[in-house]
């Protein structure tokens, strides 16, 4: 017996390629630069050595994301204007500069907090930059997929550096790690200097705000909406990654990295097989859906007794973070336009920034007060109550679109 065929499961066919020469070079360089800067998660063991205080190394680790974030909107517009390659070149460029000087450090001074902040301008213009490029050179009708598979090659370098960096330590020292770190930015560069531009459409003239004209589009009120989705996607991410594993040891489960494994094959086989949903159903059909299905994951967690319940949580919200990045993404990228690429890009990732950077410290604050039940369960509550805002008032990004748009 046949069974029936799901309509929005089956794959037009004729479709064009997402897999050019072009996508896959800056899809590498893209994956080499993010491995470059995750090796850089192990450089607290090397700061150790010198005793700093816990606020010092704070200081030095977070300055890099502090000045990656702060600059994107700034670099997002820039890569409209003046093309994503060359950015993407001075970025990843600055990048493989600093590296070589962390084998000058002999304190936790003032040289790696100055390395650390350079590096993450480095970072925050060469990843906007690499991935507005590589977004270029993807069809129009596999925006979405292409997104999707930008953001796994993401997952696996956040995977890949860590290990990788253990093992080079091991062997090698850390002077080694730095020697990686430099290789593999070089070896990004390689790949930007053997991609080209692609001809984009003309940007708005100077002075013509594209946020200007969005919010005389919609109004206020409904571009607070829009806007608040990626800021509460981004906070209850963050409640995820910053106090899952101190639940899991609270609950008495012994082990915790199964529950990130899980997360993150579902979220790799979601991106990779069904990234392109959105763009083939359309953006709200599936944000929607997903915020639900995020939803449920938290709710979940707050009723959670057993480690195959924890788990299974765990493969869960792997699933709705799959399909909310690449869709919620794509629907920035559609309501400010193909010209404003960039901008939507770097516009995407500051919002998710500030909401993960949001979510830490006042969900921390609702776990002091009434445990970290409560809070799975207040995070699950305002993630639904955002998808259901967000499905109800926010316009469908198609109606923003332009006829030819690439």
């Amino acid at each position: 017996m046949r069974l029936p065929e799901v309509s929005f499961l089956r794959r037009p066919r004729g479709r064009p390629t997402l897999w050019t020469r072009e996508f896959i070079i800056s899809l590498l360089a893209y994956f080499f630069l993010f491995t470059s800067v995750t090796l850089f998660l192990l450089f607290p063991l090397f700061l150790r050595q010198f005793q700093p205080s816990r606020t010092r190394m704070g200081l030095i680790m977070g300055v890099h994301s502090l000045v990656a974030v702060s600059v994107r909107p700034l670099i997002g517009r820039l890569t409209d204007l003046r093309g994503r390659r060359t950015i993407a070149l001075a970025g990843t460029g600055l990048v493989a500069a600093v590296v070589p000087f962390f084998h000058l450090i002999r304190g936790a001074d003032a040289l790696p907090l100055a390395l650390r902040a350079m590096g993450g301008l480095g970072w925050g213009v060469g990843m906007t930059a690499t991935m507005a490029l590589a977004s270029d050179h993807a069809p129009r009708a596999r925006l979405a997929h292409s997104m999707g598979i930008i953001g796994v090659a993401g997952l696996v370098a956040h995977a890949v550096g860590p290990v990788l960096g253990e093992e080079i330590v091991l062997r090698f020292g850390f002077g080694g790690l730095f020697n990686v770190s430099l290789l593999l930015a070089l070896l990004a560069l390689g790949g930007l200097v053997l991609v080209r531009d692609r001809e984009r459409p003309a940007p708005a003239p100077a002075g013509a705000s594209p946020a200007a004209a969005l919010l005389k589009a919609v109004g206020l009120p409904v571009l607070l909406v829009m806007a608040s989705m990626p800021v509460v996607h981004g906070a209850t991410k963050g409640a995820i990654d910053n106090f899952i594993a101190l639940f899991g040891r609270a609950v008495g489960f012994g082990r915790v990295g199964p529950f990130f494994l899980a997360f993150s094959l579902a979220a790799i086989l979601t991106r990779a097989g069904l990234g392109d949903l959105s763009d083939r159903v359309g953006r709200k059909r599936v944000i929607g859906p997903a915020a639900a299905v995020i939803s449920l994951n938290l709710l979940l967690l707050s009723q959670v007794r057993g480690y195959p319940l924890y788990i299974a949580a765990g493969f869960l919200g792997g699933l709705g973070q799959g399909f909310i990045f690449p869709a919620l993404s794509t629907y920035v990228i559609d309501v400010l336009g193909s010209a404003n690429r960039g901008l939507a890009i770097s516009l995407y990732l500051t919002l998710f920034d500030i909401g993960n950077g949001l979510g830490g410290p006042v969900f921390g604050a609702v776990s002091d007060l009434a445990g970290y039940r409560f809070m799975y369960a207040a995070a699950g509550a305002l993630m639904l109550s955002a998808g259901v805002l967000f499905a109800l008032k926010a316009p469908p990004s198609e109606s923003f679109c332009k006829e030819g748009s690439p």
